[in-house]
């Protein structure tokens, strides 16, 4: 679970990101998981554009591909949303540390 500090920190290295994955008419499938997947994998943060054809929300599909992918969602805006899951063996991001007391 991401802090907020943490939210915030991958907020802003996710400005500079093209959009490089789009959901449409088709929905969440099979294809679309697996694109998110392999992004993630590699990219570790991908921004996602959910197009006025595809039949649920940003917040749905931001939601339902992160559950599939276990990732997490760092934020959603209109109709563009970032994802963020680390890359256990091969982390490109270096996430703050949240601070526990």
């Amino acid at each position: 679970m991401l802090t907020s500090k943490q939210r915030a920190y991958l907020r802003a290295l996710a400005n500079r990101l093209e959009t490089i994955l789009m959901v449409g008419k088709g929905g969440i499938d099979e294809h679309i998981v697996k694109q998110a997947n392999d992004a993630l994998k590699a990219r570790e943060l991908i921004k996602v554009k959910v197009l006025e054809t595809a039949p649920h929300s940003s917040r749905d599909t931001a939601q339902e591909i992160a559950e599939q992918t276990k990732s997490e969602v760092v934020q959603v805006i209109g109709t563009k949303f970032i994802l963020y899951r680390k890359n256990q063996q091969n982390p490109k991001i270096v996430v703050p540390k949240s601070k526990k007391n």
